[in-house]
């Protein structure tokens, strides 16, 4: 299994059904884990996928809609209980801070470690998150209150080093650190030697796009050019693209169609309305324009 995976915890929308489970999605990085919104039961689902606590990097929501936010102050508890220490960072459009404050205020007491809070500008794309090996930018989406998508990309291998190069020119190995990176080098004689003649391109960084709930928005397209993996809600089928609009939402064709103008490697549907009981149709809908199509479902993994 790849190092960079998708953990699917439920994929419903607002009105919760025996079906499905509201927003939640975990991604998996090397030895980190990121939540990705968290709607009621994310818990139990995490506990069913034998996914580690430990392992939360951070938290990532897209809105303050109920259900991509109310299973937060639970899992925020059991952190405690299970005896995190670590801040906690959690990132979010306008009114991230006013949604937690209740929350933060009144464990304060017993909690045992920081929450962090990030309000993000929802209305412009930027990074909003970086480590060593992961960056994540912020996708501005148009629903009914500020609302963003979020990119994870992984910032891929170091170049490789040409050996027969390095020794031609006489470089020391001292010097390889900097080159993996992408920096020239420079002899004792002063003659400057391109990084492109000592070393070889690396394998391109793999990313994963998540656009939770949001109209049709082709001013996406050029934001998720080449992702690997993008999650697109498609809440309603073609037939009903008057109510997609009139809520905030997509259907499964204007899904498929920000996916092709893209020209991501793989959709992901997810976010079905209430009313269908059964992905298939949307799944289907969504293929016709975009076979690489697939239907979310609770406790699915996807690799990246």
């Amino acid at each position: 299994m790849s190092d960079f995976r998708v953990h699917i915890l439920g994929c419903g929308s607002a009105l919760p059904t025996t079906r499905h489970y509201p927003s939640a999605q975990v991604l998996a990085y090397r030895d980190k884990l990121f939540l990705i919104d968290c709607g009621e039961g994310a818990q139990r689902q995490w506990r069913a996928l034998r996914l580690d606590f430990g392992r939360l990097v951070a938290v990532f929501i897209s809105h303050l809609h109920g259900d991509h936010c109310y299973g937060l102050p639970g899992l925020l508890s059991t952190l405690s209980l299970l005896g995190r220490r670590r801040a906690l960072p959690i990132y979010g459009p306008r009114g991230i801070a006013d949604y937690l404050a209740p929350f933060i205020s009144s464990s304060a007491s017993w909690l045992g470690y920081e929450i962090e809070v990030h309000t993000l500008d929802d209305r412009q794309a930027g990074l909003v998150y970086e480590d060593r090996s992961l960056t994540v930018s912020s996708l501005p989406l148009d629903h009914r209150m500020p609302c963003t998508g979020y990119l994870f990309r992984d910032r891929g291998l170091e170049r490789h080093i040409d050996r027969a190069s390095c020794d031609f020119y006489g470089v020391p190995i001292s010097a390889f650190k900097a080159l993996r990176e992408g920096a020239d080098y420079t002899t004792p004689e002063g003659q400057l030697v391109p990084n492109a003649r000592l070393t070889r391109p690396a394998k391109a960084g793999r990313s994963y796009a998540y656009c939770s709930d949001t109209a049709y928005r082709p001013a996406l397209i050029p934001l998720l050019q080449g992702v690997d993996l993008l999650y697109h809600e498609a809440t309603f089928p073609r037939e009903r693209a008057a109510r997609a609009a009139e809520t905030g939402h997509s259907t499964a064709e204007q899904a498929a169609e920000i996916a092709r103008a893209s020209g991501v490697g793989r959709l992901l549907i997810g976010h079905y309305s209430a009313r269908y009981s059964d992905a298939t149709p949307l799944l289907e809908e969504a293929r016709a324009l975009f076979p690489e199509t697939t239907a979310a479902d609770e406790l699915m993994t996807l690799e990246v």
